[in-house]
């Protein structure tokens, strides 16, 4: 059992030592120390300060409770101040004349990490670069390490000799009613149970400690948190011909009990979930445990309801949950009382002690990798996770990332297909708006089209519903005077601010800075400001404008701000009462409602021409994934996807449901510039106050990568110093270099040389990002 039940825990407020070399740069107090040879020896590693794993001894007090995978206090440096680290080996060795500090109290009644996890956290650290005990950090989730949602109780019990002569004592009713009450049990009670089951105050309990006829020990116990409300069970469904060999492949990967990766590329609609779930059930009949990673985006009450209602014991993790809830689930799923975990990225490392399948669905998805330090994506940890377990993963995709696609065409991968719609269902037809023609029009006015907005009106009046989907939040995305030409810009960064209609404010969506919207040019005082762009406020005002009679509801980050606005605006749409909902991405994936039968792509282009090498795919991937909301009922669906770019090949072949040409487009166009999957990529960010200074650190941490790879001979190649695309962001000036090579270990080696060599100057930060995701 890898997780504690409630422990009484204290220990001390520490700081950190600045400088590694002064862990050990004091002998330890005579009284700290053991006889030299074979002593019992715990490796710990810290989560904050200095890096690296150092050895304590255990000492005879301790032997029982130090154990790899759980917190300990020990000494650190000249003061030998308090400081709280995770023992990550415990063993016996010779450790001859060398002098050890010991480890002053173990924190953690029970393991928090088990073996495994020990070692996939230990090959986060190498693969990222980043310190052991920031992985350990990342991994245990603050909600357990505070014990978030329990408090400190008393336990009473009689003393064994004191039961013995009970008869013997001389005591009032109410302590004699207390005696007896805690002799008949069989488990220590509560101090407040036995004064409630008594009748009586804290006074004659108080008095038989006093009399030390009882003992009292102190445990932390869980506040109970309210069952999930149960779901009407279902039957598993009938599979089709396609559904039947992709579960019995996943299911014979499982019987031959050792790892492999099977990546289910199916269509929209194919039906994947089910299979997932029949090959978990086959999981759950052993025993065993299965997590089931989803993006953020697609936790919504549909999916919950979907694994609920299909299995006994489900937990969810997900960002809005209270850190008494994580607690909670943390814990159940640890003891084993859970058969499938479900949550988003971090779900990864669940502490399941049986685990038996992973499965990682939309597995595409950008949300599984993590933007903050460490910068780690759940894909490959679940890979590695699965590797070390022994056990199969599957990963599921409409559109899977060129990167696992081209596992699969290598054989590294087993590649299932599901090129069907379930009840055969057909796709939608797509159907491309040119804009241009649209634009040289002088009827045409408005985000929609004269064609777009004629479908949305044919889709009402057929009682059907209708999704728009616009990839930009706010009212305006542009704001300038028409007189000078000045464009208001976010003054930390280099990006322009956003019109947002409600309270008439100026927004950077990237580091948060709200200003009024102006009235009058800040540089000419000319008034009068032109407000251009399209965001998804001023297409929801064009849609009610136009559809007045429409109920219409928009979902961004904007407008889902409360807790659980996003369920209930779903909930909305499903029960019909929303005809026309409008949306950023947050509506192109996980939702199933088959009286959608008509989805608008207001503008594919918004990110198809980013400077990022990923650009095309990811617009490939939110076309399909949108148009595969419509379609899925007997009424049928249909798209329309408006774009200034109508021959680009990501446009063309999400309009033809064609993954497989636009993969080999897009691998070839890859392999000819060396980008992955050819190549494996680090990419390096120094920021700084100064331009100047970002770009000097900047040149100089080049210079070193040049050099480091010249002398080690190693086939690589550095691209920048260079602005960012976002030169400026949160008030940091930006620079970035981008490393690529076909031998990651080789990458690694020199950013980790340089990370040790260089110091850079006061006032410059610098990240690393292996295998990165956003360019920008």
């Amino acid at each position: 059992m890898f997780f504690s039940t409630w422990v009484s825990v204290c220990y001390d407020e520490f700081e950190m030592a600045n400088n590694q070399q002064k862990l050990f740069d004091t002998d330890p107090a005579p009284w700290e120390v053991d006889d030299a040879g074979e002593q019992l020896v715990a490796t710990i590693v810290l989560p904050i300060g200095p890096s690296g794993a150092y050895d304590y001894m255990v000492p005879e007090r301790l032997r029982d409770q130090a154990k790899a995978g759980r917190r300990v206090r020990v000494p650190l440096g000249r003061t030998n101040r308090s400081v709280v680290g995770y023992c990550v080996r415990v063993e016996t060795r010779d450790v001859g004349s060398q002098q050890l500090k010991q480890i002053r109290g173990v924190v953690d009644a029970t393991t928090l990490l088990s073996p495994t996890m020990l070692r996939l956290t230990k090959w986060m650290a190498e693969h990222y670069l980043v310190s052991w005990g920031q992985i350990l950090e990342a991994v245990v989730p603050t909600a357990v390490r505070t014990q978030a949602g329990t408090r400190q109780v008393i336990f009473l019990s009689v003393l064994p000799e004191v039961a013995a002569r009970l008869d013997q004592l001389k005591l009032s009713s109410k302590q004699e009613q207390v005696i007896k009450l805690l002799a008949d049990s069989s488990h220590p009670l509560s101090q407040p149970h036995v004064a409630n089951s008594v009748g009586c105050t804290d006074a004659p309990i108080r008095a038989l400690r006093k009399k030390g006829l009882l003992q009292a020990t102190t445990r932390r116990v869980q506040h109970a948190v309210p069952e999930e409300q149960r779901i009407t069970s279902q039957a598993d469904l009938k599979l089709n011909a396609d559904q039947r060999p992709a579960l019995k492949a996943i299911l014979q990967a499982l019987d031959r009990q050792k790892h492999e990766t099977v990546l289910v590329h199916g269509i929209t609609g194919s039906g994947k979930t089910e299979v997932y779930i029949q090959a978990i059930r086959h999981v759950v009949g052993f025993g065993r445990q299965a997590i089931v990673l989803v993006p953020e985006i697609s936790l919504t009450p549909q999916t919950q309801r979907r694994f609920r209602a299909r299995f006994n014991h489900v937990a969810v993790l997900h960002s809005h949950m209270s850190h008494v809830e994580r607690h909670w689930q943390w814990g159940r799923i640890a003891r084993g009382e859970v058969e499938v975990v479900v949550g988003a990225r971090s779900a990864v490392f669940a502490p399941t002690p049986h685990l038996g399948l992973i499965v990682l669905d939309e597995e595409h998805d950008a949300s599984f990798k993590q933007e903050s330090p460490p910068r780690y994506h759940a894909r490959d940890v679940a890979l590695h996770r699965a590797a070390m377990e022994g056990i199969p993963l599957v990963l599921g995709s409409a559109t899977p990332s060129l990167e696992s696609w081209h596992q699969a065409t290598e054989g590294k991968f087993q590649l299932i297909t599901m090129p069907r719609r379930v009840l055969d269902l057909p796709l939608p037809d797509v159907h491309v708006v040119d804009l241009r023609i649209e634009q040289a029009d002088r009827r045409s006015r408005g985000a929609l089209s004269r064609r777009l907005s004629q479908a949305v009106e044919s889709a009402l009046k057929e009682e059907g519903q209708v999704i728009l989907l616009l990839n930009r939040r706010g009212f305006s995305t542009h704001i300038q005077c028409y007189a000078c030409g000045t464009v208001i810009h976010c003054p930390n960064c280099d990006i322009a601010l956003t019109h947002h209609r409600h309270g008439e404010k100026a927004v950077c969506h990237y580091c948060d800075h709200v200003d009024d919207a102006p009235l009058n040019c800040p540089e000419c005082g000319t008034p009068g400001i032109r407000y251009s762009g399209l965001g998804t406020q001023r297409l929801e005002a064009e849609v009610r404008a136009r559809f007045p009679t429409a109920r219409c509801l928009r979902m961004d980050s904007d407008a889902m701000k409360k807790h659980g606005s996003h369920e209930k605006a779903l909930a909305r749409f499903r029960d019909g009462d929303v005809q026309i909902l409008v949306g950023t991405q947050m509506i192109a994936k996980g939702l199933d409602f088959p009286n959608v039968t008509l989805v608008g792509v207001v503008n594919a282009d918004t990110a198809l021409h980013f400077p990022d090498f990923r650009a095309a795919e990811r617009t490939f991937q939110l076309v399909t994934q949108v148009a595969g909301r419509t379609g899925r009922g007997e009424k049928g669906g249909r798209v329309l996807v408006q774009t200034y770019s109508p021959d680009h090949i990501a446009i063309r072949t999400a309009a033809q449901h064609d993954f497989e040409t636009f993969a080999t487009h897009e691998l070839a166009a890859r392999r000819t510039y060396c980008y992955p999957p050819w190549s494996t990529m680090i990419r390096l960010v120094v920021r700084a106050d100064s331009a100047t200074l970002a770009q000097q650190s900047a040149t100089y941490l080049g210079q070193n990568i040049g050099a480091q790879i010249e002398s080690h001979h190693i086939n690589a190649r550095l691209l920048g110093p260079s602005p960012a695309p976002l030169a400026k962001l949160r008030g940091k000036y930006r620079f970035h270099l981008l490393l690529h090579g076909s031998n990651h270990q080789e990458l690694g080696d020199v950013v980790s040389r340089i990370k040790i060599q260089w110091k850079p100057p006061s006032g410059v930060q610098w990240i690393v990002d292996i295998d990165p995701l956003d360019m920008l």
